[in-house]
C-alpha cells in the first residue's frame, strides 16, 4: 500500500475533491467511515441489464399505479445513475445483484466487523432493512418511516455472516410517491489508506472495444480518486489509435491514458506488460510513482465502473493482499452470469464453475429468489475479463505465464494461493463479456493452447502423482477428437504434449510464433476449414439412412474404455464408405456435434458454435492409425517423465515469470510494421 494520504490522492485530480470527501468523512458513533459500495442504476436506463440493479418484474409498458403493490419497474422510473422513482403505492426492492451488499464476503476477506446503510430519500413512505442467512432465508432487521427530504442511517454488524448473508433494503411509497435520491454502504475505515489503481487492457484487433471502454471510464469521474492511469496494449494491426472517436476518447481522460504496442503475444503477453508497467511505476513531475493495483480487463467487454471502485475498495480493507476478481455477464444477454465462483478441481486438474453457479439468468429470478448465491462461495482463481491483483503481490511471486493464452489466470492464482495470498471473487464487481458459448475453442488452433498449458498448470501445482487424472483425461481427450473425425485439434494436442516434453526454456521464444505456426496447419484439414455458404458444400446422400432418428447414446464410465478400444479399431480398419467420400452423410448441427455420434459417421457437414459457417469432417483410417499411435506413444513418455518434468518447471517459474525475463521479451518483439 503507497504511503499516500487521502488528500495528496485528491490532488491529482481537481473534480474529484467533493467525491473523495464524500467516501471517507462523516464518521458515525466515533468511527470514520469510508463508502464501499454505492446504489447505482444503468446509465443509460439499459432494460436488458436493469434486473442486476432492481429485483422485480420490469415494465415495459409505461407506469402504472394499478395491480399490485409490487412495483414493476420501468426504465423511465430511473431518474440517473444513483437515483429512481417509486411510483405511488408501490414497493421497490434494492436486494439486487449490484446494489445488495455481500456481508458474508467483507465479514470473511476484510477487517471490516460492521457495515452503514446510508439512504437519502424524498417523500413519505417506508424503509426496510433486510439480511439473509447461507440459506438464503430472508430476515427483517429494521424498518424505518421516512417523510420529506432526509438522510438515514442503519449501523449494521457482519458478525453473523460466517458462511454467507447479504444485506439490502426496500422502499414503500405512500399515496404521493417517493425518490431515492441516493444510498451508500459504508465500512469503517480503520485507518486504511485509499489504494490507487492501473486499469490494464490488452488488445488484439478490437479497437472498437477499446475506444467504449476509453469512454466509459472517462465519464465516470469518480474513478478519479482512484485511477492513475489507463494502459492499453495493443497487440493488433487494426489500431485503436486509428478508430475515428480515439482523439475525442483520449482528450477525455485528461493525460491518464497510455498506449503501447507490441507484437501479438496474446492474453499473457499482454497482460503481463500491463503488470510490468505497474511494477516499473510512471514518471511524474514528483518522481516515479507506483500503482497499488493493477485491474486487468478484457477488450471485448462493457465496464460497469462501479465494479472497480468496489474491487479497489474490498482490497484496501482486505486483511492480507488478495485478488480480487469480478463477475461474467454475457454481453448479448446482459441479465445472464457466466461465471460468479470458478475453482480447479486438483485431481483433475480441471476449471470450471462450481456446480450450479454458471449460467445464473437473473430475468428469470433475482438473487433474493436464489438461495444458493446467498452462501458464500470461495473461488480458486478468476478469469482475467475483470481482476484486481495488488502491486505486492506481483513483487513476490512474479508475472504472468508466457502461455500465450488460457490458463494464465487460473495459473497465476494457484500460484498465488502457494504464495499465502487468496483469489475472492466478489459479488457487485462485474463485466459484460462476449461469451465462450459461442466459441469453437475446444477444436480451433485454442486446442493446442488448451492441451499444453493446462500440462504446464498441473506439473507447476498437481499435488499428485503423475498429475492425478491429468494424462487419463488427456488421452481421453485426444481420442475423441480421432474418433469424432477431428484430426486438426487432434495434431493440435500431440504438438502440445510434444512441446510440453521439450520444457520450460523455449516459452519465451514460442511466445510469438506457435499460434500463426498452430493456425497455418488449418489448411491441411477438411475439418478445420469453415465454409460460410453452404451452397458451396455437396447435399447430404447415405445409400442406407440409420432406422432411428436418435442419435445414439453415448457410452456410460464402465463402458467408455471398450466403446473406444472397438471404435478406433473400426474407425482404423473399417474402409470409408464409397458414397461418403463424395457427399456428407449428416447436416449435425453444432450442439448435437458429440463424439459419440460423429464416431457413427464417416463423413458430416457439422456447425461452428457462432453459426456462421460449417465444416465438413471426413473420415481417413490412415489418419486414425497415425494419430493414435503418436498419441499412445507421447502419452506414454509423458507418463514417464512425469516427475522429472515437474521438477524443472517448478524450477524454472521464478526466472520464466520475472520481470527481467519479460523485459526481454517485450524487447524482442515490437509491434509489427
Amino acid at each position: 500500500m503507497s504511503e499516500q494520504t487521502p488528500q495528496d490522492t485528491a490532488a491529482r485530480s481537481g473534480e474529484s475533491q467533493e467525491y473523495l470527501a464524500k467516501i471517507t468523512n462523516e464518521p458515525t458513533n466515533g468511527k470514520d467511515l469510508r463508502e464501499v459500495a454505492r446504489v447505482v442504476f444503468p446509465a443509460n436506463k439499459d432494460l436488458d441489464s436493469l434486473p442486476l440493479y432492481i429485483d422485480g418484474p420490469i415494465n415495459v409498458e409505461g407506469p402504472s399505479s394499478a395491480g399490485s403493490d409490487t412495483a414493476s419497474q420501468h426504465p423511465d422510473d430511473i431518474i440517473s445513475r444513483r437515483s429512481a422513482r417509486i411510483r405511488p403505492g408501490k414497493r421497490v426492492s434494492f436486494g439486487s445483484y449490484f446494489n445488495a451488499f455481500p456481508a458474508s464476503y467483507w465479514r470473511r476477506w476484510t477487517v471490516a466487523d460492521s457495515v452503514v446503510l446510508r439512504v437519502k430519500t424524498t417523500g413519505a413512505g417506508s424503509l426496510i432493512v433486510y439480511r439473509s442467512n447461507a440459506r438464503g432465508v430472508a430476515q427483517r432487521v429494521e424498518d424505518r418511516r421516512v417523510e420529506g427530504t432526509d438522510t438515514h442511517e442503519f449501523e449494521l454488524t457482519l458478525a453473523p455472516f460466517g458462511d454467507g448473508g447479504w444485506y439490502w433494503f426496500d422502499l414503500i411509497s405512500d399515496d404521493e410517491g417517493m425518490i431515492l435520491d441516493e444510498a451508500s454502504w459504508l465500512v469503517p475505515s480503520g485507518d486504511r489508506q485509499i489504494g490507487r489503481v492501473t486499469l490494464g487492457v490488452t488488445t488484439f484487433n478490437r479497437p472498437d472495444y477499446c475506444v467504449n471502454t476509453i469512454k466509459t471510464i472517462a465519464a465516470a469521474k469518480e474513478l478519479d480518486t482512484v485511477l492513475d492511469e489507463l494502459i492499453i496494449v495493443d497487440q493488433g494491426n487494426k489500431l485503436v489509435s486509428d478508430e475515428a472517436d480515439f482523439v475525442e476518447a483520449e482528450s477525455a481522460m485528461n493525460g491518464k491514458l497510455r498506449v503501447i504496442r507490441q507484437g501479438n503475444m496474446g492474453g499473457s503477453g499482454g497482460f503481463a506488460r500491463n503488470m510490468y508497467e505497474v511494477l516499473q511505476g510512471r514518471e511524474t513531475p514528483q518522481g516515479v510513482e507506483k500503482s497499488d493495483y493493477v485491474i486487468i480487463l478484457d477488450d471485448d467487454i462493457l465496464l460497469e465502473t462501479e465494479g472497480v471502485l468496489r474491487a479497489a475498495a474490498f482490497a484496501d480493507m482486505c486483511h492480507t493482499p488478495s485478488i480480487i476478481g469480478g463477475h461474467m455477464f454475457d454481453m448479448y444477454n446482459k441479465p445472464l452470469l457466466n461465471a460468479y465462483a470458478e475453482v480447479v478441481n486438483p485431481y483433475r486438474f480441471l476449471w470450471g464453475p462450481i456446480d450450479g453457479l454458471g449460467g445464473v439468468d437473473f430475468a428469470e429470478r433475482g438473487l433474493r429468489s436464489r438461495p444458493r448465491l446467498h452462501r458464500r462461495w470461495d473461488a480458486d482463481y478468476n478469469g482475467w475479463w475483470m481482476c484486481l491483483i495488488p502491486r505486492v503481490v506481483m513483487e513476490d511471486i512474479g508475472l504472468s505465464l508466457p502461455v500465450f493464452i488460457k490458463w494464465d489466470d487460473s495459473e497465476y492464482s494457484l500460484r498465488a494461493k502457494e504464495a499465502g495470498y487468496p483469489t475472492i471473487s466478489l459479488p457487485g464487481a462485474a463485466v459484460w463479456h462476449v461469451s465462450w458459448a459461442d466459441k469453437d475453442d475446444a477444436v480451433d488452433w485454442q486446442a493446442y493452447f488448451h492441451e499444453r498449458n493446462r500440462l504446464i498448470a498441473a506439473l507447476l501445482h498437481s499435488p499428485y502423482s503423475k498429475g492425478g487424472r491429468m494424462l487419463r483425461e488427456s488421452i481421453t481427450t485426444d481420442t475423441k477428437h480421432v474418433v469424432s473425425m477431428q484430426y486438426y485439434p487432434a495434431k493440435s494436442v500431440l504438438l502440445a504434449i510434444q512441446d510440453v516434453l521439450a520444457g520450460p526454456d523455449g516459452l519465451h521464444e514460442m511466445l510469438p510464433t506457435r499460434m500463426p505456426e498452430i493456425r497455418a496447419m488449418k489448411d491441411d484439414y477438411s475439418d478445420a476449414r469453415v465454409v460460410k455458404d453452404p451452397a458451396d458444400l455437396p447435399p447430404v446422400r447415405r445409400k442406407k439412412p440409420p432406422k432411428t432418428m436418435e442419435a445414439p447414446k453415448a457410452p456410460t464410465k464402465p463402458q467408455l474404455i471398450p466403446w473406444a478400444v472397438r471404435t478406433v479399431l473400426k474407425q482404423t480398419l473399417r474402409p470409408v464408405r464409397d458414397m461418403a467420400k463424395e457427399n456428407p452423410e449428416a447436416n449435425v448441427a453444432h450442439m448435437d456435434g458429440h463424439w459419440s455420434y460423429l464416431a457413427t459417421l464417416d463423413s458430416a457437414i457439422v456447425s461452428n458454435a457462432d453459426g456462421t459457417g460449417a465444416s465438413w469432417y471426413r473420415r481417413d483410417p490412415a489418419q486414425v492409425r497415425e494419430l493414435m499411435t503418436e498419441s499412445i506413444k507421447l502419452h506414454a513418455e509423458l507418463f514417464a517423465q512425469w516427475e522429472s518434468l515437474s521438477k524443472q518447471y517448478r524450477a524454472a517459474l521464478p526466472d520464466i515469470t520475472s520481470p527481467e525475463a519479460w523485459a526481454r521479451t517485450f524487447a524482442e518483439n515490437g509491434p509489427k510494421k
